[in-house]
């Protein structure tokens, strides 16, 4: 068992050599970059809570009665009676409070938290967040978290102006919250482990498997669609899930991406993926432009002939069109010379969209063209 393990490192090292140099110049990633180990992710937790100390600026209880209802039940389980007191305060605010609970966690150590309000709080600088029970997906609480808020943003007011920068009713609380119970995942009591690809994509889930086979000398990787690789654990394997996985995650694999652009038509933003090629094409583009001046004369009457004042309208309208030639874009192999035969036409992002898609309809852009 000894002396396997110590091979597959030996191979494991010399074939991140061999894959890194012949893949320095390409777009290569580790497996560790592009793609999950099935059952080793975060847990969202959430809960509800009460953050007090506030300046004046939390909840109007007679607007928020649930702000109202959770002081009083919190006061009645510390002892106080407020059934028949007029409660007023404007330094409590009812907030959310969520966090991710990192994979593994164990019982006893501390985990970010943020805090958002859920009344109308105006602030929440400076408040202190009470104990509050953080809940998973099946109701269970599976941490606890209590402390003060740091708030990036802040306001102030005056009678006559305000400013308010950041948003100061939403913080954080670094290592605000305990972890109170640990999710059951035994990793070393499985035999099979799947991979899930962050960008799904046949080609480069087979090129996954065949890494991990080369590594491992026997065909124990599977990729079984676009977004998952099965991995069987072999079972010469001395039983350390934590080595072998620490091996394929500095597995490097070149991903294939589909040729796309990306366009974002409010901000004028386009992206283009390294496949994206265009068929010889010649490309004319020129712009109508309508300019309207109104400059208005003022028409006095002659001296003592009893006429009015009166504005006469005058109107200027000129058309110009720019008299641009063809312009011909030569059949592309790299993205460098795509983009260079597109800048040689001298036009903005915005007339370079409805380029794009003039030249997709003609079918000389061998790419998929996605719209935002």
């Amino acid at each position: 068992m000894r002396s396997f393990a110590s091979l597959r490192r030996i191979a494991a090292t010399a074939l991140l050599i061999l894959l890194g140099a012949t893949l320095q110049a390409n777009a290569a990633s580790r497996i560790k970059d592009i793609a999950d180990f099935e059952g080793i992710r975060d847990n969202q937790l959430i809960g509800y809570g009460l953050v007090v100390g506030l300046q004046g600026t939390g909840d109007s209880l007679n607007a928020s009665p649930f702000t109202r209802q959770s002081l009083q039940a919190m006061l009645e389980r510390l002892g106080v009676n407020t059934n028949e007191a007029d409660l007023n305060t404007k330094n409590t605010a009812a907030v959310m409070v969520t966090a991710n609970l990192p994979a593994f966690s164990t019982q006893g150590t501390r985990i970010d938290v943020t805090v958002s309000a859920l009344g109308d709080a105006k602030n929440l600088q400076g408040g202190t967040l009470l104990v509050t029970p953080l809940m998973g997906a099946d109701g269970e609480a599976y941490a606890i978290a209590q402390g003060p808020l740091a708030i990036a943003g802040f306001a102030a007011q005056g009678e006559a102006a305000s400013v308010v920068r950041g948003v100061p009713t939403s913080g954080r609380i670094p290592n605000g919250a305990l972890v109170e119970r640990e999710v059951e995942f035994k990793l070393s009591s499985l035999s099979s482990i799947r991979l899930a690809l962050r960008n799904p994509d046949l080609t480069t889930s087979r090129r996954i498997a065949i890494a991990i086979n080369e590594l491992i000398g026997l065909p124990t990787a599977e990729p079984l669609d676009p977004a998952t690789v099965r991995l069987t654990l072999p079972k010469q394997f001395d039983g350390n899930i934590v080595d072998l996985i620490t091996d394929i995650e500095q597995l490097i694999v070149e991903p294939d991406l589909p040729a796309k652009i990306v366009i974002d038509e409010s901000s004028g933003i386009i992206v283009m993926g390294q496949q994206v090629k265009v068929s010889t094409v010649a490309v004319a583009q020129g712009n109508l432009t309508v300019t309207i001046a109104e400059s208005p004369e003022v028409v006095q009457p002659l001296p003592f002939a009893q006429g009015q004042t009166a504005a006469v309208p005058r109107t200027d309208v000129q058309v110009t069109e720019d008299n641009r030639q063809l312009a011909l874009v030569n059949e592309t192999i790299t993205l460098q010379q795509l983009v260079d035969g597109l800048n040689a036409l001298g036009i903005g992002p915005r007339d370079l969209i409805s380029i794009l898609q003039a030249i997709k309809a003609a079918g000389a852009l061998q790419a998929e063209i996605e719209v935002l």
